[in-house]
């Protein structure tokens, strides 16, 4: 499939340890679009946030994977290689940053309707530019939303997440906590977790939900038992194998609601 890599900011092009479909990038050295055009004329494009942990980006399973699901779905996909929290002396927005270059990018081509779509920690960095502006809407599948930000932590007691700068992250942008400055999204969402869930418990979920009971949202959520931490498109041995038909029917009516068919 044809992959289009477009700097978005200085620097050497990024390195990806391991082999596909396994590629892994651990450092990365500049913020990079992997665009991915659909084969059929497209109807809407797509950001893709890779997940983990803002340490690493787990870009083929995550990242490449998610993208080339999206094509088939008529989307033009884009995924962002950002850079990361406390390393190399970034500072703790970072990935924020560099996903606003990607807007910026994307608005200079001709206009479709955008959608955010991110797992684990780039379900987080979903919900942030969730938060930046009105969009088609926002697929996140679980992500640490909130209850890693120090004040609203779960479980209670949970040390705090080195590097600094990814706490810090986590602390600026509790998605969906309404009495935190910027953490309502500002367009509908789709979520996707497991209830049992070790690593991202599904209170980030609850949280947005409440959230959305209060203000009025537009918060679609689905919770499935059987699944494992990082599922994607991968770990579907269950009823978690209904995750990609239930958000490719949301994102249609996303885009049947901007009046795109």
């Amino acid at each position: 499939m044809n992959r289009v890599v477009i700097p978005l900011s200085d620097g050497p092009a990024n390195v990806f340890d391991g082999e596909s479909p396994d590629r892994v990038c651990r450092r990365p050295t500049r913020a990079e679009l992997h665009a991915f055009p659909s084969p059929t004329p497209a109807r809407g494009r797509a950001i893709v946030y890779a997940g983990g942990g803002y340490l690493q980006l787990m870009h083929d399973k995550e990242g490449v994977e998610v993208a080339q699901w999206l094509n088939t779905l008529g989307l033009d996909a884009y995924v962002l290689v950002h850079r990361l929290p406390g390393q190399d002396g970034h500072p703790s927005d970072i990935a924020l940053h560099d996903g606003l270059r990607a807007l910026a990018l994307l608005d200079t081509l001709p206009p479709l309707p955008l959608l955010h779509v991110g797992l684990s920690s780039g379900g987080h960095l979903a919900g942030v530019m969730a938060c930046q502006r009105d969009c088609a809407g926002a697929v996140i599948a679980y992500a640490p939303l909130n209850a890693n930000h120090r004040d609203h932590k779960f479980p209670a007691g949970k040390p705090d997440f080195p590097p600094p700068e990814k706490q810090a992250f986590y602390d600026a942008w509790p998605i969906g906590i309404a009495s935190q400055p910027h953490g309502l999204p500002k367009c509908p969402v789709f979520l996707a977790y497991a209830l049992h869930d070790a690593i991202v418990p599904v209170q980030h979920a609850l949280n947005l939900i409440v959230a959305a009971q209060q203000h009025q949202l537009n918060v679609e959520a689905h919770v499935f038992p059987q699944a494992e931490h990082g599922f994607a498109l991968r770990g579907l041995e269950g009823t978690q194998d209904q995750w990609p038909v239930l958000a490719a029917r949301w994102m249609t009516d996303q885009l049947a609601r901007l009046k795109v068919t």
